[in-house]
């Protein structure tokens, strides 16, 4: 009998740099700089599709979304998110809540987590109360905390559906 509860962790970070949109949460932020990959590089939402997609056992987003693949470059990270959804439901699994957590110096992330966990929600299928969200700096540690880059790490419940 497969278990009725599963928890996945999901870990992702990318450089910022000029020229790029900042996506997080699927939600476009003000700023100079952006996030470097080959979709919209949304780190949050790359976290949490990893964290649906290890509950379930199976490959990072890497292998769903090859960054090889000229057809995945721009994507939107909502794309990749739906895609790990339906893994877990394809499994007999819904979302139960998630935890997450971003880490970057700048900009200021807190006016926009209301606008990012409404996105998430809307994708998730999920109430928007199921969603725990938080910014925090680095400490001006390391590169995140010079400014060089935001990383993002998420925790998801995976339920039996019903």
């Amino acid at each position: 009998m497969p278990s009725p509860f599963r928890v996945g962790l999901g870990y992702d970070i990318h450089r910022l740099v000029p020229g790029r949109k900042l996506i997080l949460g699927g939600v476009e932020i003000p700023s100079e700089l952006g996030l470097d990959g080959h979709s919209d590089a949304d780190a949050l939402t790359h976290a949490l599709a990893d964290a649906i997609l290890g509950a379930l056992g199976l490959a990072d987003i890497g292998h769903f979304f090859p960054n090889t693949d000229p057809h995945n470059l721009g994507m939107d990270s909502q794309d990749i998110l739906r895609r790990a959804v339906a893994e877990a439901k394809q499994r007999g699994y819904k979302i139960g809540n998630v935890d997450i957590a971003v880490l970057a110096e700048k900009p200021k992330l807190a006016p926009h987590i209301p606008k990012m966990k409404e996105r998430l929600a809307q994708t998730l299928g999920v109430a928007v109360e199921d969603i725990g969200l938080k910014a925090t700096t680095n400490e001006n540690c390391d590169s995140i905390g010079a400014g060089k880059a935001i990383a993002a790490h998420a925790v998801v419940l995976l339920m039996r559906r019903e």
